[in-house]
């Protein structure tokens, strides 16, 4: 069944080609972002959670903090160039083109990359966009919950603090 012709041409591209998607730019400072390109930009507004981004970190860059995803799964694959993988408590690892990352949600290891050298770093990031996701950084105790639109630091506290001596919920009940 094939989608009529108003339907098609509300949403972005199903087919995208790598040359004919454009590049948008995050940096900040001298050692992070990158370029990346959305190649599957029809994916959310089709209904779909899984997209597919290809990254090019320039030498001396990495892309995004040390995080740990609770609930969407990652998978990374090098196109081009060399980079650093860190991972969780493990060695640093250099990545080379073929190379692909499998890093699963819920497991508190949490990942990042670096371009140590001299050409960029090119691969592609594969994974869901759940609206309900929840981030750690562990480097700076950061947390990021996507259905908050939020990111910042917990502070804990006991479960009761600061709910009044009288549940608010006695002031709305009328019988």
């Amino acid at each position: 069944m094939s989608q009529s012709a108003s339907d098609s041409s509300s949403l972005p591209p199903r087919v995208v080609n790598v040359d004919d998607a454009p590049f948008e730019e995050q940096t900040l400072g001298e050692h992070w972002g990158a370029r990346y390109q959305v190649l599957t930009p029809s994916m959310r507004p089709s209904g779909g959670s899984l997209g597919v981004n290809r990254l090019v970190v320039p030498p001396g860059r990495t892309a995004v903090p040390f995080h740990s995803h609770r609930r969407e799964d990652e998978v990374f694959f090098v196109l081009e160039g060399r980079g650093v993988l860190r991972y969780g408590d493990e060695p640093l690892r250099e990545l080379r083109p073929g190379d692909c990352v499998a890093c699963p949600a819920g497991k508190q290891q949490a990942h990042q990359f670096l371009n140590p050298f001299d050409a960029d770093f090119v691969y592609l990031a594969i994974g869901a966009h759940d609206p309900d996701e929840v981030c750690q950084y562990p480097d700076t105790g950061k947390v990021m919950v996507r259905s908050l639109r939020s990111v910042g630091r917990l502070t804990a506290t006991e479960y009761m603090d600061g709910e009044p001596d009288r549940p608010k919920i006695l002031d709305l009940w009328s019988d």
